[in-house]
C-alpha cells in the first residue's frame, strides 16, 4: 500500500538514502531538514523537500501534516570528535523527537521510527578491546556515552511511553556506526570510516604517505554498510517489534584494521602517527545480533571490505573532482 512517508533528517546521510528507497518504492515522500537544501547530502525532485527547524513545535506540526508515517533521523551529530566536543549541541536533539512525537499524537501518524544509537549502551560494558557483542540488555543500569548517549537514552524512553500512554505505533533500532557513499567525510563530523579514506586518498595524492590516528589504533568497533541499514530501518518499522534493538554488523575490527582495509583498496601503505590525546570513545564496541536475527531474520549482506572499497571509491571522485567540504549534495 502507498503511504505518505515523512523523513525527518532527510538532508542527512541516512535520511538521504531512505527517501531514494521510499520513492522508488511509489510513496509519497516529504523530506524534512534543518539545513539549507543546497547543503543536503541528497536532494530528490521527486519528493517534497522542507527547511524546517524541528526543534520547534510547530514545525513539527507542519513537517507531520497528513503522514501516515514518521522516521525520525533528525539530529545535531558526528563521530567522536564533535560528540565529545558538543555534548549541549547533541543534548539539544532531544527537542526534536520530544515535540515530532507531540505532532504525532495530535496528528494521528499511525508509526513511528525512532533512530537510537550504540552510545546508549553502558560504558563499563565496553572497557575491553575484545567486546562480545552489546546485547539489548546492556543499556541498563544506564551509563551511556555522554551529552549524545543520553539524550537517545531518553528518547527511547519518550517513544516507549507514548507508545503506552497514547498508543502511538513507535520503533526504535540501536544503530552501531553507518557508512557508505553521500555521506560526511571532512570538516569534522564524520565518522571513522570516511576520516580513514579520506587521509588515505589525501595521502596517495599528495605523496605523503603519513597519516594521524586518534587513539592507538587498537579500539575496536563495527560497521555497518548505509544498504544493509536502509533495509533493516523498514525490516523493523513494520515488525511488531516494541523493544529497542540492535541494527549493526557484529563484523568487529581494530581502527588499525580498519586502516589495513583502505590501504589494501588503495594499494598503498602508509605511517601511523597515534594521538592520544585526540577524542576516542570507548575502548570496544560491537552489535550482539542474535535478537534482530532470531525475530526478523536480519543480517548484514554486505562485508565491510566490500563497503569500504565502495565508499572509497565514492570519497576518492568527491576530492579528486574538488567538492570536498563540510556537506556534499546531489540532486536527484
Amino acid at each position: 500500500m502507498k503511504k505518505k512517508i515523512i523523513v525527518c533528517g532527510g538532508g542527512g546521510f541516512i535520511g538521504g538514502h531512505l527517501v531514494k528507497i521510499f520513492l522508488e518504492q511509489g510513496h509519497q515522500v516529504r523530506a524534512v531538514d534543518r539545513k539549507p537544501q543546497t547543503a543536503w547530502y541528497q536532494r530528490h525532485a521527486g519528493a517534497e523537500n522542507l527547511t524546517l527547524n524541528l526543534q520547534h513545535l510547530d514545525s513539527c506540526m507542519t513537517a507531520l501534516q497528513g503522514a501516515d508515517e514518521c522516521y525520525n533521523l533528525a539530529a545535531d551529530m558526528g563521530g567522536m570528535g564533535f560528540i565529545e566536543n558538543n555534548k549541549a549541541l547533541c543534548m539539544l536533539s532531544v527537542l526534536i523527537n520530544t515535540h515530532l512525537l507531540v505532532a504525532a499524537r495530535a496528528l494521528g501518524v499511525s508509526r513511528f521510527f525512532y533512530a537510537s544509537s550504540a552510545c546508549v549502551y553502558a560504558a563499563y560494558k565496553q572497557t575491553e578491546t575484545e567486546n562480545p557483542g552489546l546485547k539489548e540488555e546492556d543499556a541498563y543500569p544506564a551509563m551511556p556515552e555522554d551529552g549524545y548517549g543520553w539524550e537517545k537514552l531518553f528518547s527511547e524512553r519518550m517513544c516507549r511511553h507514548f507508545m503506552e500512554d497514547f498508543g502511538i505505533t513507535t520503533r526504535v533500532a540501536r544503530f552501531h556506526n553507518v557508512y557508505g557513499p553521500f555521506g560526511t567525510f571532512d570538516g569534522g563530523r564524520e565518522k571513522a570510516p570516511a576520516a580513514i579514506c579520506r587521509k588515505i586518498i589525501n595521502a596517495k595524492l599528495s605523496g605523503n604517505h603519513t597519516i594521524e590516528i586518534w587513539g592507538d589504533g587498537r579500539q575496536t568497533r563495527s560497521f555497518m554498510y548505509i544498504d544493509d541499514c536502509t533495509k533493516g530501518i523498514q525490516a523493523i518499522m513494520n515488525s511488531d517489534i516494541i523493544e529497542p534493538i540492535n541494527l549493526g554488523s557484529d563484523e568487529m575490527v581494530s581502527i588499525n584494521k580498519l586502516v589495513d582495509i583502505v590501504e589494501d583498496i588503495a594499494k598503498i601503505k602508509v605511517v601511523r602517527n597515534y594521538n592520544l590525546d585526540a577524542p576516542k570513545g570507548v575502548r570496544g564496541r560491537s552489535s550482539d545480533n542474535t535478537l534482530i536475527k532470531q525475530l526478523l531474520g536480519w543480517a548484514p549482506d554486505i562485508c565491510l571490505y566490500d563497503g569500504m572499497e565502495k565508499t572509497y571509491a565514492w570519497i576518492y571522485d568527491q576530492i579528486k573532482s574538488g567538492t570536498s567540504k563540510d556537506s556534499i549534495y546531489n540532486i536527484g
